[in-house]
């Protein structure tokens, strides 16, 4: 689809799927983000009205156990994580116009409605199943919280759906000693009745609308499998205890997660809605003449081109136009994980990189299907350099010393070379098409090849040489016009993947950057001095970054406190061991000296310990419950004869030992006359 001369802007609504609330957004995360605020912002460059809602998925049974591990409630624990999220993306440059939260009153009132139509349609069945229960928990367990050995291979400490080891699915109930890997206790069946959406009954409509034109091929393809195959009803019910929303005449039933996710968009979008005074139905309404379109990620595309559609279709509210999909993102050729070093928070990359480089690394690689892409780290640091610093900002930083040195800052009322300006104006036009299409790849090399045609125009006019002869100063102001305009038009084509430089690009030039139509030159127009829009990476600090997310995800690791049965991933206790095992513990009671923050790592501090006989440096992960300074004159119990440990940020020389759940909840011992420095912990 091409947006050029468009007759009137078009009215879109964009969301992306929504971040669990938790945990820490990773770069997993921004790859479907930064794919959508660019398809976004390319929208609002042509000068069409597109809005952009997202919200945390707030709900669940992960979410309740998690905050029961950290002593806090649910409601704070997804206010803390929705903060970090929204400041995550916003220095990422993610324009939402807004960010919500699936717990929220608007949320209730569209799940409610949703399933009140459900109901009244004959959409809603009622039966009675047999789940695995955790009897200590009191809790009926998802396949995700029973490990087992499997049935097939005999593989020990599998979940509770499929094997790592062999690949094999099963039902929880088939598998060897099954546990409950949030308590240890061995599970038993229990019966509940369950509320189900009848799924089967829209077949035919979702063969039709999965055919449309909204989806990509290979997505309508699965979808058309497994609608070929036969749906099955799905259960919409999960019971209590559940952090959610109870369902409406049904006490102790709530609704699950995969339910009230997607109405986020909706509730989101309300919630908007009541702030800038729109009207909801012009938007979502079942007549509505705007465009609809989710990114999401291709793990979930069941619920979103399946249980979704119907859904909306039952309740009376208009179906999405395109739900545009993308595959996965891996780090060096493997899979993101925090044991194989491949796994980058945003924060952490934030610390060491500026947002701008991975959003064009991203676009880069970005096209309009479902591949999965590739972070690798040297491409990444190489393609940035030779394209953004090397390529585009040259163009502007060699060609504007000759205008502000032999014009005064003036750009020619000409330009010198036609045809090269008209190839920048009709680039525009397959730029605009590709952007639309999602095919940034393509759009990233049409911009680059625009680059390189205006870098090799730079270097055969040799304005170097002309600006030393007197009788050739206007053709070198008429060269560097051109190329000055030149990266205006390249500047803008690359708007919506970098913002922020094109902001100083505005800014040096004097001038809005416009793309509605055919981009225009500056003739006869006034610039200003050119400042440097963006650094070039270095290795050493993409190292550095790797080295910190690794030294942090360690140092969690080995500085835990002591947690209760509600642990960090709820597994069972450890092996058992034997009392010489645990006597060959050195415990001795340490005074902290001095405490100060490591840069670079979230939750770390350098300690400087006094155990009686020599000081000692400590790397500790309590940053979340102590200031550096409120820990001079605290004492610790530290093990004092584990083997030193080379960190990225210096030498551990020992582990100190706290109890708490975590998070601010994590106590050292306060100074007292009976303690002394190295005294032992019997």
């Amino acid at each position: 689809m091409t947006t050029n001369n468009s007759p009137a802007p078009r009215n879109i609504l964009v969301t992306s799927a929504l971040p669990y609330a938790n945990g820490s957004l990773h770069l997993g995360h921004l790859l479907e983000a930064i794919q959508t605020d660019i398809w976004v912002r390319f929208q609002q460059l042509r000068g069409n009205d597109c809005l952009y809602v997202c919200a945390d998925d707030a709900h669940g049974t992960a979410i309740m156990l998690k905050a029961e591990q950290h002593g806090i409630t649910s409601e704070q624990l997804i206010a803390d994580v929705q903060a970090e999220h929204e400041k995550d993306y916003a220095d990422f440059l993610v324009g939402f116009d807004n960010f919500h939260s699936t717990h929220s009153e608007e949320n209730r009132h569209y799940s409610e409605l949703i399933y009140r139509h459900l109901k009244e349609k004959g959409q809603i069945a009622e039966r009675e199943i047999t789940q695995l229960y955790d009897p200590e928990k009191n809790l009926f367990l998802a396949d995700r919280y029973i490990k087992g050995t499997c049935p097939k291979c005999k593989s020990e400490d599998q979940y509770g759906d499929n094997c790592e080891v062999c690949g094999a699915t099963y039902s929880p109930a088939d598998l060897i000693n099954p546990t409950s890997a949030i308590s240890g206790a061995t599970p038993v069946e229990k019966a509940s009745t369950h509320y189900f959406f009848t799924l089967p009954n829209f077949t035919d409509m979702l063969k039709t609308w999965t055919r449309d034109g909204g989806l990509q091929a290979q997505v309508a393809n699965k979808l058309n499998e497994w609608l070929d195959a036969g749906l099955q009803e799905w259960d919409i019910s999960r019971d209590a205890p559940y952090f959610g929303f109870e369902i409406p005449g049904a006490p102790g039933k709530y609704f699950y997660v995969w339910l009230d996710a997607p109405i986020g968009y909706m509730a989101s979008f309300q919630n908007y809605c009541d702030k800038q005074a729109l009207n909801f139905d012009d938007y979502w309404g079942v007549e509505a003449k705007t465009e609809l379109y989710h990114f999401i990620g291709k793990d979930i595309i069941n619920f979103h081109g399946l249980f979704w559609p119907a859904m909306l279709e039952t309740a009376g509210f208009k179906k999405p136009d395109g739900v545009y999909v993308h595959g996965f993102l891996t780090v060096n050729g493997k899979k993101m994980s925090k044991s194989r070093g491949t796994f980058i928070t945003a924060r952490n990359y934030l610390s060491y990189l500026g947002a701008e480089y991975l959003r064009y690394y991203f676009a880069g690689k970005l096209t309009g299907g479902i591949d999965d892409i590739d972070l690798n780290l040297e491409d990444f640091v190489q393609r940035v350099n030779s394209d953004l610093v090397g390529k585009v900002i040259n163009i502007a930083s060699r060609s504007a010393k000759f205008i502000t040195k032999g014009n005064a800052g003036k750009l020619s009322d000409h330009i010198a070379d036609q045809a090269l300006w008209q190839k920048a104006v009709d680039a525009g036009h397959l730029i605009a098409d590709y952007y639309e299409t999602r095919e940034y790849s393509k759009a990233m090399r049409e911009i680059m090849l625009l680059a390189d045609a205006t870098n090799e125009y730079f270097d055969s006019q040799e304005p170097w040489k002309l600006a030393k002869q007197a009788d050739q100063q206007q053709t070198v102001i008429d060269v560097c016009s051109l190329c000055i305009n030149l990266f205006k038009a390249i500047i803008t084509y690359l708007r919506p993947v970098l913002p922020e430089t094109a902001d100083k690009a505005a800014a040096f030039l004097n001038a809005p950057l416009s793309w509605e139509g055919d981009i225009t030159p500056l003739l006869g127009h006034q610039i200003q001095t050119f400042k440097p829009m963006m650094k070039r990476i270095e290795m050493s600090q993409v190292t550095a970054m790797t080295e910190a997310q690794q030294a942090e995800i360690e140092a969690e690791q080995d500085n835990s406190p002591a947690k209760s049965t509600a642990q960090e991933n709820y597994e069972p206790l450890a092996d058992q061991i034997e009392y010489p095992d645990f006597a060959k513990l050195d415990l001795r009671i340490a005074k902290i000296i001095s405490a100060q923050s490591v840069k670079g790592a979230d939750k770390l501090l350098q300690l400087t310990l006094d155990i009686g006989f020599e000081k000692r440096q400590v790397f500790a992960g309590i940053k979340s419950a102590y200031s550096p300074e409120e820990l001079e004159g605290k004492y610790t119990v530290m093990v004092a004869n584990l083997a030193p440990r080379k960190m990225r940020f210096g030498v551990s020389e020992g582990m100190v030992l706290a109890a708490g759940p975590g998070g601010k909840d994590i106590w050292l011992l306060e100074p007292d006359q009976g303690a002394k420095p190295g005294m032992k912990v019997q």
